[in-house]
């Protein structure tokens, strides 16, 4: 493997792309719609698919959208490297599905649990043609890690570390793709969109969940930029309301109305953005039920992505490659 020249590629690449963020625009793509929709499956959207030779990395596959999305990849033929939280878990849901599935840890709260992952995983010595950032938590009451809203720590940081560790494997395989699991809660922020004058918080009097999905979306918004001039992809997807067990600290009273997917349903989205043929090359952009769909103003904020990636650097400094 090249890894080192391909390491050293990609952060010049990355270097490069960040002094011109602030000053280019997003580049003009004709992104195609599918026949795929709403009541779409993950086996429905990858079905004739030859996933054989392919390795996949998907973070939460112990249950719900990452249990589905492991499942139906290795059914395809993918090798899926997929992580839990516990030895115990990873193994249960590796032993429970067909196909060629690798188990490792990973607590997203945990700096040095994902180094300690990432670091097995590229002892592997294989590309990823998919890497989908999938697990994340929803709270129902302000929580922090290392002073931070614990959201924003579990879905963006953790990812942040992982990617950053991880994107030189990316890089490496013919036509990489990351799928970061984004929400159409992004629209649902505190004023101004991502508090970095304030992200252990307090205060906040809504939307703190909404606040790591922006962060997930211009992370990949962001990335997109990163990889350019590599065959290296970078799309953000909303899975829909999904009946999984993210929603265990909430009272689902008030949301059963819109619970209308199933797990089968809402993984069809990030199996689509991550496999289909038709989206070759497609890049930066955010789908739901397997199109192209709206996003809010923040979330196409290349400024505010832009310094979301700094701050997140120096956030996460000491685990960085």
């Amino acid at each position: 493997m090249s890894d080192p020249m391909t390491r050293r590629r990609f952060l010049e690449n990355t270097s490069l792309i960040a002094l011109a963020s602030t000053c280019a625009p997003v580049f003009a793509q004709t992104v195609p719609r599918s026949a795929f929709g709403a009541q779409s499956t993950a086996e429905e959207v990858t079905a004739g698919l030859d996933l054989s030779g392919k390795t996949a990395v998907v973070t939460g596959c112990n249950s719900g959208l990452g249990y589905e999305t492991m499942r139906v990849l290795a059914l395809r033929g993918a090798h899926v490297i997929g992580t839990a939280r516990s030895v115990e878990k990873g193994r249960e849901a590796a032993d429970s599905v067909v196909g060629d599935v690798t188990p490792v840890v990973l607590e997203l709260t945990d700096f040095d649990s994902i180094v300690a992952c990432a670091d097995r995983i590229q002892a592997m010595d294989v590309p990823i043609d998919m890497l989908i950032l999938n697990a994340g938590i929803l709270l129902g009451e302000l929580q922090q890690v290392r002073g931070l809203e614990m959201q924003f720590v579990v879905n963006h940081l953790g990812h942040f570390i992982l990617g950053n560790r991880l994107m030189s494997r990316v890089v490496d395989a013919p036509e990489g793709r990351v799928v970061t699991l984004g929400s159409i809660a992004h629209m649902r922020v505190p004023e101004g969109g991502i508090q970095f004058d304030n992200l252990g918080g307090e205060g906040w009097t809504r939307g703190s969940y909404g606040h790591s999905k922006l962060a997930n979306g211009l992370y990949s918004l962001e990335l997109s930029r990163r990889l350019a001039g590599t065959s290296a992809t970078s799309n953000c997807v909303h899975p829909g309301g999904v009946r999984t067990n993210i929603l265990r600290n909430l009272d689902r009273g008030g949301l059963a109305g819109l619970l209308n997917k199933s797990p089968e349903q809402g993984a069809a989205t990030q199996c689509y953005v991550a496999t289909h043929p038709s989206l070759t090359g497609v890049t930066g952009q955010y789908f739901a039920d397997c199109n192209p769909a709206e996003q809010s103003e923040y979330q196409t904020d290349e400024a505010m992505a832009a310094r979301l990636w700094e701050v997140s650097e120096e956030l996460t400094r000491d685990y960085l490659l």
